[in-house]
C-alpha cells in the first residue's frame, strides 16, 4: 500500500453542550487513494473532514499527515457550495489561493488555463457566476481547488445540490482529473450510488457518536466511466453497501 498521506487514530471530537460527534475514529487515506465516508445525518462526516484539514482539533487521539508538506497548498477542500465570489470572472476565482499564496497574475494564468482545461471550462474564463448553471459553479470550485495541484482533496458532498445526469457526469470528470494529477480524495456523500461509482474504499459511519463500523472494497479497477454503473460488480456492491448503511442507522 502506498505512503499514508493521512492517519487518524482514536480520534475523538466533543462540541460544547456535551455533544459528542466522532468516537474511536482510526482512519487511513495514501497517496492515490480515494475513500468516501458514508453514514447517517449527523454522524461526524464533515467534522472529520474539517479534523483533517486542519480547521479544527480532535478532543483526544491523533491525526497525523505524515506524507503532505508543511504548506497549505498541498491539500485543498470542495464544499458543498461552490462558494464562488459573484463579482469576480471564472479566472480570477479559481486564481484566488494562487493569489492569496503571492502569486502573480502572470505567473499564474497557465495554471489558471490548465485548471479550467480539466475541467471543461476553458471557454468560460471571462464569464460571471451568475452566467453559470449548477454544476458549472461546481465545475469552476473544483478546478480553484486543483489549481495548487494538491496531494489531498477533501469533498464534503459536492454534488449533493445538482441534478442526478449532471451529477453523474462530474463523477465521472472527477475521476478523469485524479487519473490525469494523481491527487488522494477524501470525500463525503449521502449516495451509495455515488460512493460506489468513486471509491476504492468506503468507510460507513454509525449514527452519533460517529464511529467506523464497516468498510467495503471496490473491485473495479481504474479508469471508470458510465458503463461501471451497469455491471455486476457495480450492482452487488452498492447492494453490500446499502445494506451496511442500512445496519449503521439501526
Amino acid at each position: 500500500m502506498n505512503e499514508a498521506l493521512v492517519a487518524l487514530h482514536g480520534v475523538t471530537k466533543h462540541f460544547e453542550g456535551g455533544v459528542q460527534a466522532l468516537a474511536g475514529v482510526d482512519l487511513r487515506v495514501a497517496a492515490g487513494e480515494f475513500v468516501t465516508l458514508l453514514g447517517p445525518s449527523g454522524c461526524g462526516k464533515s467534522t472529520l473532514l474539517r479534523l483533517v484539514a486542519g480547521l479544527d482539533r480532535a478532543s483526544s487521539g491523533t491525526v497525523e499527515a505524515p506524507a503532505l508538506r508543511s504548506d497549505a497548498a498541498d491539500t485543498a477542500f470542495v464544499f458543498q457550495d461552490a462558494t464562488l465570489m459573484p463579482w469576480a470572472r471564472v479566472a480570477d476565482n479559481v486564481r484566488l489561493p494562487l493569489r492569496l499564496a503571492g502569486e502573480g497574475r502572470a505567473e499564474s494564468a497557465p495554471r489558471v488555463a490548465r485548471a479550467l482545461a480539466s475541467v471543461g471550462l476553458a471557454e468560460f474564463a471571462q464569464a460571471f457566476p451568475s452566467q453559470l448553471s449548477g454544476g458549472m459553479k461546481m465545475r469552476v470550485s473544483i478546478a480553484r481547488a486543483l489549481v495548487t495541484q494538491p496531494q489531498l482533496l477533501l469533498m464534503d458532498e459536492p454534488f449533493a445540490a445538482l441534478d442526478e445526469i449532471t451529477r453523474q457526469r462530474l463523477n465521472v470528470d472527477l475521476l478523469a482529473a485524479r487519473e490525469a494529477q494523481g491527487f488522494a480524495t477524501l470525500f463525503v456523500t449521502h449516495s451509495v450510488y455515488e460512493a460506489v461509482f468513486l471509491s476504492q474504499r468506503v468507510l460507513v459511519m454509525s449514527a452519533r457518536p460517529g464511529r467506523i463500523v464497516a468498510e467495503l472494497k471496490i473491485a473495479a479497477p481504474y479508469p471508470r466511466d458510465a458503463g461501471f454503473r451497469h455491471t455486476p460488480t457495480f450492482v452487488e456492491a452498492c447492494a453490500t453497501l446499502s445494506a451496511a448503511l442500512e445496519a449503521a442507522h439501526a
